[in-house]
């Protein structure tokens, strides 16, 4: 990766849909090599899919909620197992520090969200959790 791979990546953010020669156009290169450039990109793996990014008002109508959980040891491939089941659930990740799993709810309710913060709490392996509910997003950086 290099500055040119660096500022295709960050057109890309934002704007998934930009056509190549647009690309091209706004980083003064020729437009075979903008389109080699996120071949290779794709081809490494650094660029896996282009997707839509909800707007304000869509994300405003869903509540989502951060989980923090700790989990028994060996028991996270089988609380991921249970996780991957629930709809409600976005992403988990794993992580360093008190908590061991960050798990990222999005829900349309305050009913479901709270009956998926029940099924997470009863999942054999959970120890504890934390739920944080997300109000206003300031920053909103998800493609990296």
């Amino acid at each position: 990766m290099d500055e040119i791979d660096d500022t295709l990546i960050e057109l890309l953010v934002e704007n998934a849909r930009m056509p190549v020669a647009n690309l091209a156009t706004k980083m003064n290169l020729a437009r075979s090599t903008v389109q080699a450039r996120l071949e290779r990109l794709e081809q490494r793996g650094i660029i896996t899919g282009y997707t839509v990014r909800l707007g304000d008002i869509m994300r405003s109508e869903r509540l989502r909620a951060t989980v923090l959980l700790q989990i028994d040891p060996m028991k996270l491939p089988a609380v991921l197992s249970k996780l991957k089941a629930l709809p409600e659930v976005r992403a988990a990740h794993t992580a360093s520090g008190r908590f061991d799993l960050i798990v990222t709810l999005s829900a349309q309710t305050t009913e479901v969200l709270d009956s998926a913060l029940d099924a997470i709490g009863t999942v054999n392996g959970v120890r504890t959790s934390e739920s944080l509910i997300h109000l206003t997003t300031r920053i909103d950086r998800r493609a990296f």
